[in-house]
């Protein structure tokens, strides 16, 4: 097809690339390049920080740009996308779907803790972000999984169910916990929902 005006063909129309759905199926990366990245990404900030409590912070920092925009990508995606309004759905959301999202597998264990009933613990065996990472002796305490308290907590933050989360290794484990803990509104909203039920 040529523009007669101009004398030149002009491009077929395909419409935006906002037009297009987002692929379905399988869209993974290359777990070498995805440990290479992150390594580098490690290597990076802990060159830039004093301790290992700053480096936790940036890779959490991190891991919020992440967890922002898994929010508008797994809405998308969805078929029929239903808000969730009490934090222990979204709690199994995120231990299904957005793991399996991001790390092709469900998270392990969710669990809520016995003395407080604002605090969960959502538990990966083996965090992905940890298996190929060179940990000093001297900095046993590093725990890169930093990165992915900062997308859960991102997440969280961002479907309206305000909470701070934290990353820590149980001894002589691979298992790294994440201390899921709401805020106190969180917690009466859900009574104000039950009642209205």
């Amino acid at each position: 097809m040529t523009d007669s005006r101009l004398g030149r063909r002009k491009a077929p129309d395909t419409g935006s690339v906002y037009d297009k759905p987002l692929p379905k199926g399988k869209s993974e990366i290359n777990l070498s390049t995805f440990a290479f990245l992150f390594s580098e990404v490690v290597q990076y900030n802990h060159g830039r920080v004093t301790s290992l409590t700053q480096l936790h912070e940036k890779l959490s920092e991190l891991g919020h740009h992440v967890g922002f925009r898994m929010i508008d990508v797994l809405a998308l995606r969805e078929k029929a996308p239903k808000r969730e309004t009490k934090h222990v759905n979204m709690l199994w959301f995120i231990q299904k779907t957005l793991w399996k999202t991001l790390f092709g597998k469900e998270a392990d264990r969710l669990e809520q803790a016995t003395a407080n009933t604002s605090i969960y613990y959502l538990f990966e065996d083996e965090p992905l972000v940890n298996k190929f990472i060179s940990v000093p002796k001297d900095q046993s305490s590093l725990n890169c999984a930093a990165f992915m308290a900062g997308v859960i907590e991102a997440f969280l933050n961002g479907t309206q169910f305000p909470c701070k989360v934290r990353a820590f290794g149980i001894k002589d484990k691979p298992t790294t916990a994440f201390e899921i803990r709401f805020e106190d509104s969180v917690l009466s909203r859900d009574k104000i929902l039950e009642t209205l039920k």
